[in-house]
């Protein structure tokens, strides 16, 4: 398991406290395999969803692979276009209209067509309108933004799960909680500004789940580290500290608190806590959510807040890049409040790892056929050298019975019989006898532990050495008999 090692430095500073009395502490942070895989099980899923809009987009539900192509980048496609979509079988089909020589054209398949005619049912449904709309809402209020530019929405349109034409479509439905104006920002092609203040809806997720609380009392957050992680006195003490400071509700304004003091840090954790909780899937891309803080002025306190607070925020290094990930949301790598939109994506998923199986099965398949042929062609080369085996182990055997054993000899080969039966050796086969033995006339030596003397028997006329004499006993019986 790889681990993931960041410094912080903090400098000690009057009435302040910190992680550590050192002015530098090296903490090691682990992975948390729960989260990671809920991060890397959407590899592929926003590329291939990419697609399928653009497919649908058209009237012919068809289009050519070099439209897909042209548009790799911004489909966030990690491979060669037509790779990845052979890669899904049941998801899209290629064909080539027109004959051979034409580009070939990528459509749905019909399981597809029937998730995507329910995705957008669920787009369209009330309940996640006016859901879509209270997150919305609540977004411009954190920290008194009231405005935020459309291209900043654009690039969180998949965490938010903003539906296509989103500006058009949705936005004039809620005219009570904002609407799209001009910006005076420059390359901003509009804001979506609030429209009015909702008391009702700037109560954060914290709040909801404390009991009797009020205002300027604190609210400790929920806290789980990964397996391994270790957490000293020092920091335990500080973590216990940072948790009985006042919490100050990210819908209140206090940039003018100091960006190092503890307090604004659990203001920041704060702000962070609520915005990923408005995410579809509670979790975001770290270079986004920075993106965004930038625009609220928060960019160096939510860099501090992920590096200082691993136990609220898991910050995942999976699919090439860094993904923040709310722990409390999750619970052994799953989501524990899903929504609709969660819910087809999951299908798309399902859908989507249909292919591998049935690929892996048929892998599995020529696999097992492959080692059954090289099984039976095993199984016949063995029985063919056994045969060989029984008939040289007879030539040698007849040819043992000529040869003289003196009475010496045979006073050594008991002795050694007696050896070989307390070390537990047994060795009654041909092919044993065959290389204990050479040709008539060889020079045996008993005991010997050369190289050559644990040689197989060679060609007719070469001088073989025994390995042992316990071979010669089995003779000897042989021809006393």
């Amino acid at each position: 398991m790889k681990s993931i090692f960041r410094t912080i430095s903090l400098r000690r500073q009057p009435n302040r406290r910190t992680f550590s009395d050192a002015p530098e502490e090296t903490y090691k942070f682990v992975r948390d395999r729960g989260l990671d895989h809920a991060v890397e099980r959407e590899k592929n899923l926003r590329p291939l969803l990419s697609i399928k809009d653009l497919v649908t987009s058209e009237p012919s539900k068809s289009l050519p692979i070099s439209v897909i192509t042209a548009q790799r980048d911004s489909l966030r496609v990690p491979l060669r276009p037509i790779e990845f979509i052979r890669s899904f079988p049941s998801v899209f089909s290629e064909s080539l209209p027109g004959g051979i020589g034409v580009q070939p054209h990528i459509s749905l398949t019909p399981e597809t067509l029937n998730l995507d005619a329910e995705e957008q049912l669920v787009y369209s449904s009330e309940d996640y309108k006016q859901g879509l709309a209270d997150r919305l809402l609540k977004l411009l209020m954190i920290n008194r933004i009231n405005k935020i530019p459309l291209e900043i929405l654009d690039l969180l349109k998949w965490d938010l799960g903003l539906p296509k034409g989103y500006v058009e479509t949705m936005v004039p439905e809620f005219p009570d909680y904002f609407r799209v104006v001009k910006s005076r920002l420059r390359g901003c092609s509009g804001e979506l500004e609030l429209v009015c203040w909702s008391k009702e809806h700037a109560v954060s997720v914290l709040e909801k789940k404390a009991k009797d609380y009020t205002k300027g009392s604190p609210i400790a957050f929920p806290m789980k580290f990964s397996n391994g992680f270790v957490v000293d006195k020092k920091m335990k003490r500080w973590f216990d500290d940072w948790q009985k400071l006042p919490y100050i509700s990210p819908y209140d304004n206090a940039l003018h608190l100091s960006a190092t003091s503890d307090e604004s840090d659990k203001w920041a954790a704060a702000v962070l806590h609520e915005i990923l909780n408005l995410f579809v899937s509670k979790k975001v891309e770290k270079d986004l959510v920075l993106h965004l803080g930038e625009f609220m002025g928060l960019r160096s306190r939510f860099k501090r807040v992920l590096h200082n607070h691993p136990g609220v925020f898991y910050l995942s290094s999976k699919l090439r890049t860094h993904t923040v990930v709310l722990r409390d949301a999750y619970k052994r790598g799953v989501l524990v409040e899903g929504n609709q939109l969660v819910t087809s994506r999951n299908r798309y998923m399902k859908l989507m790892s249909k292919a591998k199986k049935e690929s892996n099965a048929v892998s599995s398949r020529k696999r097992e056929d492959k080692g059954k042929v090289e099984g039976e062609g095993e199984v016949c080369e063995d029985e063919a050298k056994g045969e060989d085996d029984v008939v040289s182990g007879s030539e040698v055997e007849d040819e043992g019975e000529e040869d003289v054993v003196d009475a010496d000899e045979e006073e050594e080969d008991e002795v050694d019989q007696d050896q070989s039966l307390k070390r537990g050796r047994r060795n009654t086969s041909p092919r044993g006898g065959r290389r204990s033995f050479g040709s008539l006339g060889s020079e045996e030596r008993p005991h010997t532990r050369s190289r050559a003397g644990r040689r197989s028997l060679g060609k007719t006329g070469s001088q073989e050495k025994p390995r042992s004499g316990r071979n010669k006993v089995k003779l000897t019986t042989e021809k006393s008999s």
